[in-house]
């Protein structure tokens, strides 16, 4: 069946199948040859190319081992099991309100072991006080017209802050210095957010790091908000959409950012000193 072409997930397919054919005309491979090499009607090759049939992980490893790149097929496996869930719209997610969402990220949060998450304008949900979530909830809920159950997700999210303290997990949090001055609720709500994040920065599973607003961007430019859960998902939040990534050059790529920003940010004394000059400015 045709893709609509209009899409996330036949965006997402177009790569793969653009992939594809690049491997093969990198081999130097007719169409008709790579779908003799592969045991194929020689249409196959062109419905895959141009995105008409979503490869199979069989076909890849086919289409991999006929261009000599047998390295590269776990990857585009990974690319193609995720086109149609990787990129999905938050009225899809939202329908049945916040609760369910926060649910969802609480199960995930449970079975991970590392998490590393990178914020550039906002609080990660494991750190937010009950008034914070409160407050930025209330906005996204109002945004996006989403059911009112903002109670029940509040006191959903508050659970799952409970791994900072419980298990086998450890917590290595970048923040941008600019989220501890975008006020998400009245001054006494951001003051009581910020003091809780030199509380739950003094935890044993908790690494905190503030990258100085001032401090030159020499290795990495300031991205989007993403989360990294051990080394096999990344989680980006849009306006629009979420979108999860588990090819492994991607999560390479996501990791090599977190590696950099890790650099530039300041810890212990210097990053309570970055908090505290936050809250004092709330007057």
């Amino acid at each position: 069946m045709p893709i609509p072409q209009s899409s996330s997930a036949a965006q997402a397919r177009t790569a793969v199948a653009e992939r594809l054919k690049e491997l093969r005309k990198d081999t130097g491979l007719h169409g008709h040859e790579l779908a003799a090499r592969c045991g194929w009607h020689k249409s196959k090759v062109s419905r895959l190319e141009n995105g008409v049939t979503a490869p199979s992980d069989q076909d890849i490893r086919a289409w991999c081992t006929a261009c000599g790149a047998d390295d590269q097929a776990a990857d585009l496996i990974a690319r193609s099991r995720t086109a149609e869930a990787a990129y999905v719209e938050w009225k899809r997610i939202q329908r049945g309100g916040l609760l369910p969402m926060q649910e969802a990220s609480r199960k995930l949060n449970d079975r991970t072991r590392r998490r590393r998450a990178y914020a550039s304008f906002l609080v990660p949900g494991l750190f937010q006080t009950p008034a914070y979530a409160t407050a930025l909830l209330r906005t996204v809920g109002k945004f996006h017209d989403i059911p009112d159950d903002l109670e029940a997700a509040v006191e959903s999210r508050m659970k799952r802050a409970r791994v900072l303290y419980e298990g086998d997990h450890r917590f290595t949090m970048l923040l941008e210095e600019s989220v501890l001055r975008y006020q998400i609720g009245d001054a006494e709500c951001m003051a009581g957010q910020l003091g809780h994040l030199l509380s739950v920065m003094s935890l044993p599973a908790v690494s905190l790091g503030i990258i100085p607003s001032g401090r030159p961007r020499t290795g990495m430019w300031t991205l989007e908000s993403f989360n990294l859960y051990d080394d096999r998902q990344v989680l980006v939040e849009l306006l629009s959409a979420k979108i999860t990534v588990t090819a492994p050059s991607e999560i390479a790529l996501y990791l090599k950012a977190f590696t950099e920003l890790h650099k530039m940010a300041v810890y212990g004394a210097e990053a309570r000193a970055l908090i505290t000059s936050a809250l004092e400015a709330l007057g």
